[in-house]
């Protein structure tokens, strides 16, 4: 984890997304070019791109689908129009199955790592800025136990 911002839940993930982003200074980390965010993130990929960073979004396909709403009078999604009747929706291809998405495996690993740490397990904190400082202790926790281990 390079950076982490921690923000009120009132707040939607976009707007902490851009405070992340601007509030990183990039030469630190040279190499990084590459962000795989989360939905609620597509908005700031011309944020991103200014900044010289390609942003991924790693979503989950449309699951459990099975059509669409079309207004009277608007035309369909795809496909020929004469084939449907009048107020009938579309059949959309729906996922049967796990699966896994790519690269979403590791910010859950993530998210894994830090659950294990007692002050992160739940919401305790009142201040954002203590829950990210937390966030710092667990993973350096991590690292220094790696770090223990190897020597």
């Amino acid at each position: 984890m390079l950076k982490a911002f921690v923000h009120p839940a009132n707040e939607h993930d976009k707007r902490g997304g851009e405070a992340l982003l601007l509030g990183m200074d990039l030469s630190l980390w040279p190499r990084v070019r590459k962000l795989f965010v989360d939905w609620g993130y597509r908005g700031l990929k011309g944020l991103a791109s200014s900044l010289g960073l390609e942003l991924e979004v790693v979503a989950r396909p449309y699951a459990g689908v099975r059509g669409v709403w079309v207004r009277e009078g608007d035309a369909w999604p795809e496909g020929p129009t004469h084939l449907r009747k009048q107020g009938e929706a579309p059949e959309l291809p729906r996922e049967r199955g796990f699966k896994p998405l790519p690269k979403r495996w590791v910010v859950e690993r993530t998210f894994a790592w830090l659950g294990r740490n007692r002050r992160l397990a739940k919401d305790y904190e009142a201040n954002p800025r203590v829950s990210e400082a937390w966030v710092y202790l667990g993973m350096l926790r991590l690292l220094v136990k790696r770090l223990a281990r190897a020597a």
